[in-house]
């Protein structure tokens, strides 16, 4: 788009950003200029008021459709301590899925009761360290979990509260990547093969499990609402002839998945929207099976805090080349958000300190790796590029942290939050070389 203009994109970042009398970006009054000078560059800044905000919003949104609603955040979209207090507030769960994002909440003392352990290959230690920490619920994914966390529970005389992940072989219309509730998938037990319904027949035997209901998601980002509504009947017509006195089954997951626009051409999908269908088509089979007033789960992750995040860069060397192509490096790239060359993940960006400027001029934002295909955005519009300015990409609140690395031994960027009150937490500081290197006893 030429002549970009903030008002068009403001949707993208968190609330309360703005373009000051300076002409530059602020976000809750503060200068995004000068949290760069104090933090340096790259940097990444969440907004609480952004978290909080969204969090209540989809509590509220599908408690009125539904009152008898959990929401749970998927804590792999981005894994912190103080996050985790501000989730507890806004009275969230979270899932995990490994045992680095269980000791996060266990030293930050988030309540275990309200924690589900997800994934595809739990280890014996995590198993242990969930169980002897109470955890709420454990989701298991295959038979050998089965058997290995009933072992794990009788020698530590526990009875363990479970859900199954089923695939449903339900096609979200997502990345292939990211489709998870298909059959041809690492995840759940397969409904179409009959492998559900054998695990249903396994966890009931198991004397130190106890079987709470169901779990299914269908991948992730989904724009789409057929495919829950296709999910959510197929599901509960399989709950129906499998699963035992289930009239009486007490929790119905489905998972999470919910889209959040990435760029200013995404569509948008209001959390309104996938409260009203999933909610409704709960409650139709509720009735149309008799079951009794089950406990529906729903698992954000993206969708909590992917808005409240976003990501600075220092532009460095440019380059042109004729009637094809601007290169703009900046000095951050897939280390810190691998999901472009991953995915082929589309952002739209803004310009930090000339902000109030037209932004009409066509490039390409280069990382700084040493690969070619590490480019942040294509075909994006800047107000005259030139080195040093700043820029700002939205909605990297999502996995750009959580699925970074040391690539190219590069450190990973400082993490602020932005408090309700403009006040600034550091969630984590700059790496340092030595950082690095203790890892490897020099």
């Amino acid at each position: 788009m030429n002549n970009l203009k903030f008002e068009n994109l403001k949707h993208l970042f968190p609330d309360k950003t703005s373009v000051n009398k300076s002409g530059r970006l602020e976000i809750n009054n503060n200068d995004i200029s000068d949290l760069v000078n104090e933090f340096g560059s790259p940097l990444y800044i969440y907004d609480e008021n952004t978290i909080r905000n969204v969090a209540k919003n989809y509590l509220n949104k599908f408690k009125s459709q539904y009152e008898n609603v959990h929401v749970s955040y998927s804590s792999k979209a981005f894994s912190n301590p103080i996050l985790s207090q501000i989730l507890n507030e806004e009275n969230l769960g979270i899932d995990v899925v490994s045992g680095g994002e269980l000791e996060i909440l266990i030293r930050s003392k988030f309540p275990m009761n309200e924690v589900n352990f997800h994934g595809n290959n739990k280890s014996n230690d995590e198993l242990i360290k969930a169980v002897q920490n109470n955890i709420g619920l454990i989701t298991i994914d295959s038979f050998y979990e089965l058997d290995l966390l009933n072992d794990i529970c009788k020698g530590l005389n526990k009875i363990q509260d479970i859900t199954l992940r089923l695939s449903p072989s339900v096609d979200p219309k997502t990345h292939e990547l990211t489709s998870t509730g298909i059959l041809d998938t690492k995840f759940g037990f397969s409904i179409e093969t009959g492998a559900a319904k054998d695990a249903i027949q396994k966890a009931i035997e198991k004397e130190n499990l106890n079987l709470k209901g169901i779990h299914f998601h269908l991948g992730s980002p989904i724009f789409e609402l057929s495919p829950y509504e296709q999910a959510i009947d197929y599901v509960f017509k399989f709950v129906k002839e499998n699963y035992p006195d289930y009239k009486n089954i007490e929790i119905f997951n489905v998972g999470g998945g919910f889209a959040v626009p990435y760029s200013i051409d995404d569509p948008i999908v209001e959390i309104e929207d996938y409260a009203s269908i999933i909610c409704r088509k709960l409650k139709e089979n509720i009735k149309k099976y008799s079951i009794d007033n089950v406990k529906l789960i729903i698992e954000p992750g993206r969708a909590i805090v992917a808005r409240s995040g976003v990501a600075i860069y220092t532009i460095g060397g440019i380059k042109e080349i004729p009637n094809l192509r601007k290169y703009v490096s900046v000095d951050g790239g897939m280390a810190d958000n691998i999901r472009p060359a991953l995915y082929g993940s589309k952002y739209s960006l803004f310009s930090v300190n000339k902000a109030s400027l037209p932004h009409d001029e066509i490039v390409t934002i280069a990382g700084k790796y040493c690969e070619t295909g590490d480019k942040l955005v294509e075909n994006v519009a800047l107000p005259m590029p030139e080195s040093n300015d700043l820029i700002a990409i939205p909605v990297s609140g999502a996995y750009n942290f959580s699925m970074s690395s040391n690539y190219n031994v590069s450190l990973r960027p400082a993490i602020i939050l932005i408090k309700s009150n403009g006040d600034l937490n550091i969630l984590r500081r700059r790496e340092t070389y030595d950082d690095i290197l203790k890892l490897s006893g020099i």
